[in-house]
This record gives C-alpha cells, sequence and structure tokens, in this order.
C-alpha cells in the first residue's frame, strides 16, 4: 500500500501538498520547505502542523507517493 498524501493540483497532479496521512491520522502541512524534482519524480520537504519534517516524494512513473520523516 502507498502512502497517502493529499494535494492540490491545478495544471498537473500533484503541485501542492497538503496534508499527508500517518496511522489514520490526517496531518495538516503547515509550509513547504522545499521542492524539486528528480528523475524519479516531484520532491518536497514539508512541516506539518505537528511540527515534524518530511520529505514526500510522487513516483510518476509509478503514480504513487513515498512519506519520509526526517
Amino acid at each position: 500500500m502507498s502512502d497517502v498524501v493529499e494535494c492540490r493540483s491545478e495544471t498537473e497532479y500533484g503541485e501542492r501538498p497538503v496534508a499527508i496521512f500517518q496511522q489514520g491520522e490526517r496531518l495538516e502541512i503547515e509550509r513547504i520547505l522545499s521542492r524539486w524534482r528528480t528523475p524519479d519524480g516531484k520532491w518536497f520537504r514539508v512541516i506539518t502542523q505537528d511540527g515534524e519534517v518530511y520529505e514526500l516524494n510522487y513516483s510518476e512513473a509509478f503514480d504513487v507517493w513515498s512519506i519520509h520523516i526526517e
């Protein structure tokens, strides 16, 4: 099962993550600290409402998100 990221999409999918779901809990993203693109897809470094920092990756080739806590 892939990780769950709620995002806003205007011109393409996954432009701006707004929340992540961890252990059944929805955590709103307070701020996007940085964003970048690699051959693997889109990456975001974010801070959630509880102060935790995460790296999010959206693999465009496989259409899945992964969430990594820092």
